[in-house]
């Protein structure tokens, strides 16, 4: 059953608890007051959350024995990465009676109100698997998330295969940024499954399929952080090697180049001496002519035996067309 009152949702379960999807304008609110009232158990929750500008979880055991778990969940609706000011910032509380929500997004709460979500919020035994529900309906937006990044990735993997730019590291330290904007919206759903574990007793949780589902879920995504990581590291590892493969290949080519030249530099040296007597140098046009020819005779005679000796290699070729590097 479902009612609605001044920005408040109610639904009732088919099991008896109760989810209160609640909208506040202000931590003032009178529905605030009337949770103090109606549920002593929100007390220390609304006490903390109006300071709470980050993710926040926490476990309690009021009475000694029944679970409580309340905090704030930070996430985003977007599939692209934005600013974690912009991102959403909802506030939970669940304990063996009732599910609480403060200003959930409009979009996550459409959702859950479709035939799908409803039919299995009236099917959970507690109000913690109605909020596993949430939790793995929100869980997705992330999920999405991720599929847009891997096809950014891709297109990295296929710059680096086709054309390995200078400026290819910054796409690939972009992508690693990206990772880590979506593993840090990830994190707390983790803490969650974890918190649910410490709260509530193995035989409550191993027979909710509710909760399998969300740990299957952050499994799942838990395995692609660690793949997407594997992955931009080899990213990395390959343009280093790239880069000092290109850096070697430079400093052979120059060393290589600056000793073939090295004849045609001395004797451009000994001639260029301010001296009178040196041979050659006054006698006009043939002199220039025989200077010349052992200039280019000693290269010549000083690259062919260093090619003998295979010190130049292929550094000295042209690269083939299709080459990647």
């Amino acid at each position: 059953m479902n009612h609605v009152k001044r920005g408040q949702r109610l639904i009732t379960s088919g099991q008896g608890w109760k989810w209160h999807d609640l909208e506040i304008s202000g931590w003032d609110d009178a529905a605030i007051q009337e949770l103090r009232q109606d549920i002593p158990d929100t007390e220390e929750w609304l006490d903390i959350i109006p300071s709470v500008d980050t993710n926040y979880l926490s476990v309690r055991f009021p009475d000694g024995k029944n679970a409580i778990m309340f905090g704030s969940l930070v996430y985003s609706v977007e599939q692209e990465m934005q600013e974690m000011k912009d991102c959403v910032h909802i506030h939970f509380f669940v304990n063996k009676d009732c599910f609480i929500t403060l200003n959930l997004d409009a979009h996550t709460r459409e959702r859950m109100h479709m035939r799908e979500k409803m039919l299995m919020l009236h099917a959970c035994r507690l109000p913690v698997e109605g909020m596993f529900v949430l939790i793995r309906t929100i869980l997705h937006y992330i999920h999405i998330g991720m599929d847009r990044f891997e096809q950014n990735l891709r297109k990295v993997e296929e710059m680096m295969q086709k054309h390995n730019k200078k400026h290819l590291m910054d796409q690939i330290l972009n992508s690693r940024f990206e990772l880590l904007y979506w593993s840090n919206l990830f994190i707390p759903f983790q803490e969650i499954v974890t918190a649910a574990r410490e709260a509530y007793s193995a035989g409550e949780l191993e027979d909710s399929v509710y909760f399998k589902r969300l740990v299957f879920r952050t499994e799942r995504m838990h395995v692609l952080f660690k793949h997407y990581e594997k992955e931009i590291d080899t990213l990395i590892s390959i343009d280093e090697a790239v880069s000092a493969f290109r850096g070697n290949d430079i400093m052979k080519t120059l060393t290589i180049m600056t000793a073939i030249f090295t004849p045609a530099t001395v004797i451009g040296a000994i001639w260029g001496m301010n001296f009178d007597f040196l041979p050659w140098v006054k006698t006009g046009i043939t002199g220039f002519l025989i200077i010349s020819a052992i200039t280019i005779f000693s290269t010549l005679a000083f690259y062919l035996w260093m090619n003998m000796k295979g010190w130049t290699g292929d550094l000295l070729q042209v690269d083939k067309e299709d080459s990647h590097l």
